[in-house]
């Protein structure tokens, strides 16, 4: 029995985890945070004065109506976006995938890599200066950086399917888009969809955060109350974006285990 590759192997766990605890404590160092900062009672008291002050909620009526119209604001946002997004990964993906050459695989390729490189936030701050302040410059951003990610995931999956079904039909004397829409199209709809979904459970959570540079939702409502250190208020706006994540999650999970008993 030979044991040389197994204490190799543990030689370089060991000198990874140092390097990892050597970096760490260079970082702590160089950001002179003191960890034990945190710990003090004077540190403690002022978090829980700070946690206090958003306690209790404000759950008056009239605010709760905003929360909800807040609420219907970021679901249209998220929703929108990820809709518009998809359709237009179906034609980024064709490019991408090399159905068209290797110079538009390239050029669709780059494209894509430079939509989702720009974080959501940078691209809700440039449409907030194109546009201005609103629900339709968040949408924009979404749209922006969501095309960019499905793109190349829709790419991909359209490079490794079977091309036999579309050849098949090509050869039969069908156009090339009939035999994408029912020799291609059928096989990878399933995935598409799921990665249609995921990305729709990011864009929630990204939705609630890009009001903070006024892009509308409940995030531009959380920016607002914090601003004015109305922390009941705040409370509120934050519960309910917690809530509004965990439905979103539940409705989400169940359309895929539904997608996954369809398939068999």
């Amino acid at each position: 029995m030979n044991i040389q590759p197994a204490r190799q192997f543990c030689v370089k766990c060991l000198i990874t985890l140092a390097l990892i605890f050597g970096l760490t404590i260079a970082s702590f160092i160089y950001l002179a945070l003191n960890p034990a900062d945190f710990f003090t009672l004077e540190a403690m008291r002022n978090v829980g004065e700070f946690v206090s002050r958003f306690f209790p909620p404000d759950l008056s009526n009239a605010f709760l109506i905003r929360i909800w119209n807040g609420v219907l604001e970021t679901l249209a946002i998220s929703a929108l976006a990820t809709l518009i997004s998809a359709l237009l990964s179906v034609g980024l993906a064709l490019p991408a995938a090399g159905r068209f050459g290797p110079l538009a695989k390239s050029i669709t390729r780059f494209i894509c890599n430079f939509l989702r490189s720009v974080p959501e936030l940078v691209w809700a701050a440039l449409m907030v200066l194109a546009v201005g302040l609103g629900p339709f410059a968040g949408t924009l951003a979404l749209i922006l950086h969501t095309s960019g990610v499905l793109g190349r995931l829709f790419g991909e999956t359209l490079e490794n399917h079977p091309v036999s079904a579309n050849t098949a039909l090509i050869l039969s004397g069908s156009g090339r888009v009939a035999a994408f829409l029912y020799g291609t199209l059928p096989g990878i709809a399933p995935q598409l969809l799921s990665y249609s979904l995921y990305r729709w459970e990011m864009n929630i959570r990204m939705a609630t955060i890009l009001g903070f540079v006024g892009a509308g939702g409940l995030g531009q409502m959380l920016f607002y109350e914090l601003s004015l250190l109305r922390e009941a208020q705040a409370s509120t706006v934050i519960m309910s974006m917690l809530l509004l994540v965990a439905v979103v999650d539940a409705i989400s999970n169940k359309l895929r285990r539904i997608q996954m008993h369809s398939m068999g």
